[in-house]
């Protein structure tokens, strides 16, 4: 309450010429303010919308070809080496840094030089990367430590499973029965088939009924193996009253 009142006596105090500068200097504020949303607008309309329409120079490359794959010239070279199947970011940039291109130049506007060089030095790289680095250390056919990329690499993968498959090891016949391979759980998750889900109570209906309908094939039976012999005995019955 005491705000108030201190709030009211401030605005009484005000003479009217006061009061009016200060609503002129609001309409200023709120007009130079829309003037400046007004500008940003116009700005970012004439900005490029997509990345392609960016002005490039007259022998870019929107498409690199390196490892049997297409890369993006709008990316950078560290961005498009790692797009290659089994070369990784670190790896990426160990390559840019070999060859000395830098790390964040786009890799369309390499000339023809470089990107050869980049795939030469693709090819180099168990040679001046360490050995933790490659992906294929103590390869089974040669014994070395190679760096796999690209279909080589799927291929390679292709006949490691073919071959644990073929020797019958435990994660052959887990590749072979569509099963996980590596020890994950397999109550819960990773479930194939039509059911999926807990159908607990619909099973133990299922297995009710079949036993019931059992049951009921076992009764007919027996009846019908009894009628025959009742028929015989009847007979017999009659002759002993009749003697």
């Amino acid at each position: 309450m005491a705000d108030k009142a201190k709030a009211d006596a401030a605005g009484k105090d005000e003479t009217p010429d006061e009061s009016g500068r200060k609503k002129k200097d609001d309409k200023a504020r709120g007009k130079g303010r829309e003037e400046e949303a007004d500008k940003e607008k116009e700005k970012k309309a004439k900005e490029p919308r997509h990345k392609a329409a960016k002005e490039h120079k007259p022998d870019f490359k929107f498409i690199v070809r390196l490892a049997e794959t297409d890369l993006n010239g709008e990316r950078s070279v560290e961005l498009a080496l790692s797009d290659i199947r089994g070369i990784g970011m670190r790896t990426a940039v160990l390559v840019a840094d070999h060859v000395g291109i830098p790390r964040k130049m786009l890799i369309g506007d390499c000339s023809d030089e470089q990107v050869e060089k980049l795939g030469a030095a693709l090819a180099a790289i168990p040679e001046y990367v360490p050995v933790w680095m490659l992906n294929r250390q103590n390869d089974y056919d040669s014994g070395a430590d190679v760096m796999v990329y690209g279909q080589e690499l799927s291929i390679n993968i292709r006949e490691d499973v073919n071959l644990m498959k073929k020797i019958r090891c435990y994660k052959g016949i887990r590749h072979e029965t569509g099963q996980k391979v590596r020890g994950q759980r397999t109550k819960s998750n990773g479930r194939t088939g039509l059911t999926v889900g807990v159908t607990k109570k619909a099973a133990q209906a299922a297995a009710a009924a079949a036993k019931a309908e059992e049951g009921g094939g076992k009764k007919e039976k027996a009846e019908k193996k009894a009628e025959p012999a009742a028929a015989a005995a009847a007979p017999k019955k009659e002759e002993k009253k009749a003697a």
